[in-house]
């Protein structure tokens, strides 16, 4: 018994082509399919999270993941836009979180504590499953930042991002840059180890707790009341400030 396959065209656009094998990207080509699948479920079998898409337009008009492919559609696939105003067509992606908080997966302890000097709440354990993951995402609102792109591509998450680069550093300025950040950094508020907020305290308070060169050359302290850490404008302290100023220079550049 002959099938009869079917076809469709789409394209992807901007940065959602770093999905893609390499013949497919920045390029219209052929797909053929066999029966009809939501347009959702055809973007994800091609490697494209639908946390990355806000807009989609077939044959020139803007639908809804729910939208069935048929024989002669031509797709196109867009991610976010930052300029263009595309108010009057459909968005695809959920409002971003109005008070940016994150849960990052596994792999990207550096990044979490990055971005924890930046001054960001961000959830994370080196032994979540990619179930509390979400879970934690969707109960705390929290942007899921993974470098595991099946994770994404779960139908439950709603605000979602695939870190591109494998460098932490790269990472931090990626994840500063892509949810515009720059603004609302406040660095040296949020302990490092556990991601809670850190109080100012008077060196009288812990000094029975001090190291015996930290008692005689500091004297500003910061102190976690979570995991207890206490923290100091030593040599640490001085190479994090350089750090966050090389990041605000790359952001006015």
């Amino acid at each position: 018994m002959k099938i009869n396959k079917k076809k469709i065209t789409i394209r992807f656009y901007a940065e959602l082509n770093d999905f893609l094998p390499q013949q497919k990207r920045k390029k219209r080509f052929v797909h053929t399919f066999i029966d009809r699948t939501s347009v959702k479920d055809l973007i994800e079998s091609l490697g494209v999270p639908h946390t990355e898409v806000d807009l989609i337009l077939v044959n020139g008009k803007s639908v809804s993941f729910r939208y069935l492919i048929t024989d002669g559609d031509d797709i196109s696939v867009y991610p976010v836009f930052e300029s263009l105003d595309i108010s009057d067509v459909q968005h695809l992606r959920p409002k971003p979180l109005r008070n940016p908080k994150f849960i990052c997966d596994v792999h990207l302890g550096k990044l979490t504590k990055n971005l924890r000097m930046f001054g960001f709440d961000v959830y994370y354990k080196n032994d979540l499953s990619d179930e509390m993951i979400v879970e934690i995402s969707l109960t705390e609102k929290r942007t899921i930042l993974t470098r595991d792109v099946g994770l994404l591509k779960r139908s439950e998450v709603t605000h979602g991002y695939y870190v591109r680069n494998d460098d932490p550093e790269k990472q931090t300025a990626e994840v500063l840059q892509r949810f515009h950040l720059h603004r609302l950094i406040k660095p040296f508020t949020i302990c490092l180890d556990c991601g809670n907020k850190l109080v100012r305290v008077a060196k009288k308070d812990i000094i029975e707790l001090l190291p015996g060169n930290v008692r005689q050359h500091q004297n500003k302290f910061f102190y976690c009341v979570s995991c207890k850490k206490i923290y100091w404008a030593g040599s640490h302290f001085n190479n994090m400030k350089k750090l966050i100023k090389t990041y605000l220079i790359l952001f006015n550049k």
